[in-house]
């Protein structure tokens, strides 16, 4: 990009939109101000650190094959630990394992025996999944937009697949469990789940942001400085004092997005509660995600036998995550579902973290544009998951998509003014 020189540009917000705009901006010539109202960069992807363990806000997994990802992030510096290909469906019946027979053969013999589907369901499954997974993604992008639901009944999966692997499963994935986000949307991302692995940082999902931060000037972030408004010259900080700019980028989540540009049109969000327990010994000795059918939780994990480093004493980290925000008895509910999916006493186990992530994702109803225009007005301009697809590849997409209108315009003025 080129035509940033002599610009002045403010970011409001520090996650992975706002990074990613900041740093395309500053490689144009920009002159670049992020204003976070945080004690950390990250936004939403944020790791905190208790009693020797590792506890990201809310469950989260960092996926490698995200175009975004590829073109922004050093993965090897992160040190990154995968997941088992596939997942355990805890049925009334007993385990299921489902896993792509391309990539673990030795652990297909569920899918291949029938356990998991008939031959008519595996005829589907395989179809859609070449489709999704050998396809131009711009084939995705331009199919007509329904519910998930219809888009899986019309690709000619059963309703007893539906409801035995796709609901339970991607109620976590979406964080509803009635299938109506945007099909375009599922198929990307089944999609970018065939083609890469699911990992997390040895240090906790917070290194993919702080990477990013890394590579920014030293001073261009400024942490636990909260923006109150935007003025036709700049921006109004908590403070009082005013921050001059000739272009604002409000890089929030939707909720304080629209209260910093009243009139933004922003979708309802999803809410999720994770709770973490410290056990005594793993009670599943493998990396990998255990999905709850019944759906009295959307699934659980030892994340300590992801990445090690999640837990310092010899005690494991088990994640568990829920549809909703948290209530009384939430925790023992929990623990006694815990009790029967992972099929030991837990008891003994320690409640660590309860972390409610309000607005965890954009609710994304057909027809769902996957990406959106940034412009909110004269200098103003909007970026975040919430303007594309709620994933990691959204939100660093729609920060690029506004550094780029930003430069676009800017060079018109610097012009103009010239």
């Amino acid at each position: 990009m080129s035509g940033g020189s002599g610009l002045r540009v403010i970011v409001v917000g520090a996650g992975l939109a706002g990074l990613a705009c900041a740093s395309d901006l500053v490689a144009a010539g920009a002159m670049v101000r992020v204003l976070e109202a945080g004690d950390g960069v990250g936004g939403r992807m944020r790791t905190d650190r208790q009693a020797g363990f590792l506890l990201d806000r809310g469950f989260q997994v960092f996926n490698t094959s995200y175009p975004q990802v590829r073109r922004r992030i050093d993965l090897r510096a992160l040190q990154l630990r995968p997941l088992t290909p596939g997942l355990l469906l805890h049925t009334s019946e007993g385990r299921v394992r489902f896993t792509d027979p391309t990539r673990e053969p030795r652990q297909a013999r569920d899918v291949l025996a029938g356990r998991l589907a008939g031959p008519r369901d595996l005829v589907a499954l395989t179809t859609l999944c070449a489709r999704d997974m050998l396809g131009p993604a711009r084939r995705i992008r331009h199919r007509p937009d329904r519910s998930t639901l219809v888009a899986l009944s019309r690709a000619g999966i059963s309703g007893d697949l539906i409801e035995r692997l796709f609901r339970p499963f991607l109620a976590g994935v979406f964080l509803e469990d009635e299938l109506e986000t945007s099909s375009r949307f599922f198929h990307l991302v089944w999609r970018s789940m065939l083609r890469g692995s699911l990992c997390l940082p040895r240090h906790g999902i917070q290194a993919v942001p702080e990477q990013l931060a890394a590579a920014l000037p030293p001073g261009t972030i400024r942490l636990q400085t909260a923006v109150s408004a935007l003025t036709s010259e700049g921006v109004v900080l908590a403070d009082g004092s005013e921050r001059p700019a000739d272009a604002v980028v409000v890089a929030t989540g939707a909720e304080a997005a629209a209260a910093l540009l009243p009139g933004l049109n922003v979708p309802a969000t999803r809410t999720v509660t994770t709770l973490y327990h410290a056990a005594p010994t793993p009670p599943l000795a493998e990396p990998v995600l255990l999905v709850d059918t019944e759906r009295e939780v959307l699934h659980t994990s030892v994340l300590s036998e992801v990445t090690p480093g999640y837990a310092s004493d010899s005690r494991a980290l088990v994640s568990t995550s829920v549809l909703g925000g948290g209530h009384a008895g939430l925790e023992a509910a929990v623990r006694g579902r815990l009790g029967v999916l992972y099929q030991t006493d837990t008891s003994g186990w320690e409640h660590l973290s309860t972390c409610t992530v309000e607005g965890a994702l954009p609710a994304m109803l057909p027809p769902w544009p996957l990406t959106r225009g940034s412009r909110a007005g004269p200098g103003r301009y909007v970026c975040g998951d919430h303007r594309a697809t709620g994933s990691v590849q959204g939100a660093l997409a729609s920060g690029t998509r506004a550094a780029r209108e930003v430069l676009g315009a800017g060079f018109a003025q610097l012009s103009s003014a010239a």
